[in-house]
């Protein structure tokens, strides 16, 4: 049984106290590398070497408050150890990311997005306040309105070179016990993109009000458009945590009814589409394996092995296959551009479903600077996960330098969880090194972290 909350506050004080230690013992000369179980980071990185600080510490949920609609969360908890804590009360977070695993310290550094987005931002507009452990090895009480404001608006995107969030207070919403779907088609992302933005705009379609939305293209020619709603009574509740694959459902029923647990989980069984090339769509084999075995983490596991042996391009290479381009990337365009980008993007690059989720900033007079969005605007995040086939001769990167060359034509920004191509000048443009210097110069002041071109760009 959990105890009360000042014995979990006393419980989170010490082990931060103690990660300070570790962290001052660390060789100043040593890259610092977090003691994470898991990564949803899609960069390639050289192999981990030297000391490592243990945060396992932090996977914890402090404290719940039903009545300020507020939680106070270690730094490293996943957002599936979060989601339990918060529902046990009826509430969710205002932005869950897709996967389990996915933590929420990692989600305010790196940016975290999902179908409550056009409501409620990116998950760090939901932060009242966090503790960081900076890079000097203090830690210090970030606030919109204290002497640290700078760190607060300048920490979403600085990807662990600031330091890192020991604890962060977010604020919550109360939920519904399910979640209505409606699947709505279109026959071309034009169509979809028109209704996609009256719809984020009203908060409703077809005289019903909209909680979220998100879409998927299966082709120029099949897209759907998916909009939840809160309900307290079913006709019927769906299940995607095993024989059946939540993406295939929305081009087999028009509506849907899922648990509020299950919808905010609706992508993780199947890693959205992606679990395809384990084999675990196969029906066969998708019976014989326990549930437990059909997650994001899992899959990420395999995957890593995969990378670590060079499996798959062993096998390709005695079977004399093509070299294959890993393209696993979420950018982001107005809405305006988002039919552009997308008929570019189909010709150019053979990668399909794709995701589509909008946002909007959620406070309009906020300015978070690393991350500069402008307010008035309703963006599309295109999310597209896979490896493509390189024609003999083709950069390996062919395919990834397309995507960033096409995004900042367009006007967008691309999240820096995986592999960058950006020379530093046009980088710091990107994401305000005028800003981040100053950051870097006041909380890292002797570089104990690596930058954010280096770690972001660099492949380390």
């Amino acid at each position: 049984m959990p105890g009360s909350r000042a014995d979990e506050i006393a419980a989170y004080e010490r082990r931060v106290a103690r990660l300070q230690r570790d962290y001052r013992a660390l060789p100043t000369t040593a890259p610092v590398r977090l003691g994470k179980r898991t990564s949803n980071l899609f960069r390639v990185r050289a192999a981990p070497s030297g000391p490592r600080l243990d945060v396992a510490g932090l996977d914890t949920v402090i404290s719940v408050d039903p009545q300020a609609a507020t939680a106070d969360v270690g730094g490293m908890t996943t957002y599936e150890h979060l989601v339990d804590a918060t529902l046990a009360h009826g509430y969710m977070p205002k932005v869950v990311p897709q996967l389990k695993t996915i933590t929420l310290g990692g989600a305010v550094t790196g940016l975290g997005i999902e179908s409550s987005s056009f409501r409620n931002g990116l998950t760090h507009e939901s932060v009242i306040e966090l503790d960081v452990l900076t890079g000097s090895g203090d830690v210090v009480t970030a606030r919109a309105d204290n002497e640290h404001r700078a760190l607060f608006f300048g920490f979403p995107n600085s990807f662990g070179t600031l330091g890192y969030a020991v604890r962060v207070r977010i604020e919550l919403e109360k939920v519904h016990p399910y979640v209505h779907l409606r699947h709505v088609p279109f026959a071309s992302v034009a169509e979809l993109a028109q209704v996609l933005e009256a719809v984020c705009a009203a908060g409703a379609y077809d005289g019903e009000a909209v909680t979220f939305v998100d879409a998927t293209v299966f082709s120029p020619g099949e897209c759907y458009l998916t909009l939840g709603s809160w309900a307290d009574d079913v006709r019927q509740v769906s299940d995607y945590t095993g024989q059946h694959v939540y993406y295939r459902s929305l081009q087999q029923r028009a509506e849907d009814w899922l648990t509020v647990r299950d919808y905010l989980w609706r992508w993780d069984t199947d890693w959205f589409w992606c679990s395809r090339a384990f084999g675990v769509q196969n029906r066969m084999l998708r019976k014989a394996l326990p549930r437990r075995m059909l997650r994001s983490d899992v899959y990420w596991k395999v995957q890593n092995l995969d990378e670590r042996f060079g499996l798959q391009a062993t096998l390709n290479r005695w079977r004399g296959a093509p070299a294959l381009e890993r393209v696993i990337q979420d950018i982001e365009v107005p809405v305006g551009r988002v039919t552009e980008f997308m008929s570019d993007f189909q010709a150019n690059v053979p990668i399909a479903p794709v995701w589509l989720c909008p946002l909007r900033q959620r406070d309009p007079d906020a300015i978070w600077d690393l991350y500069r969005m402008n307010p008035d605007e309703l963006y599309v995040n295109v999310g597209f996960w896979s490896k493509v086939t390189l024609q003999p001769g083709m950069d390996p990167a062919h395919h990834n330098r397309w995507v960033e060359h096409e995004v900042d034509r367009l006007g967008g920004r691309k999240s820096l969880y995986s592999t960058s191509f950006y020379d530093e000048e046009r980088f710091w443009e990107l994401y305000n090194g005028a800003a981040y210097r100053e950051l870097k110069a006041r909380y890292d002041p002797d570089s104990r972290l690596l930058d954010l071109y280096t770690k972001c760009v660099r492949a380390h």
